[in-house]
């Protein structure tokens, strides 16, 4: 993720989180030592359109997935799976053990999508988002 793939990014955060990121909080990440931060782009005719992002830490044997989100147009294709296919893979190679993550307990296609890493349900914070919504805390182990 580059600072001139903020304005899409924001966008793309803004329609489709209930608890969106600022541009200044994905700054503030990218400045991180322990923070990556990347995008998924899609080549059009004249130029490559973001479609997906992810941000993370590692620090240490663990990692936590902090955001991730693609398009609403172009979901169902993939990209989220690359996405996180790519995640694992780059903490793998910093010796990462165990992974974890929060999502919206009542976004079923992202949970499924976990799950279809080896995510495992850990625990529960109940109306941690607006104080409205449950976040289902995951973990994965390597």
């Amino acid at each position: 993720m580059e600072t001139e793939d903020l304005d899409e990014v924001c966008d793309m955060e803004a329609s489709c989180s209930i608890t969106p990121w600022s541009k200044n909080m994905f700054i503030e990440e990218m400045k991180n030592p322990f923070a990556h931060c990347f995008v998924i782009k899609m080549k059009g005719r004249l130029n490559a359109q973001v479609v997906g992002f992810i941000c993370f830490q590692n620090i240490g044997d663990e990692s936590e997935l902090l955001n991730i989100c693609v398009h609403q147009q172009y979901r169902q294709m993939g990209i989220g799976r690359k996405l996180i296919q790519f995640y694992i893979r780059f903490s793998k190679k910093m010796k990462t053990k165990t992974f974890y993550l929060e999502v919206n307990a009542s976004n079923q296609p992202a949970v499924r999508l976990y799950e279809l890493f080896s995510y495992e349900s850990l625990g529960m914070r109940k109306k941690f988002y607006r104080g409205e919504l449950d976040a289902l805390l995951m973990v994965k182990k390597d």
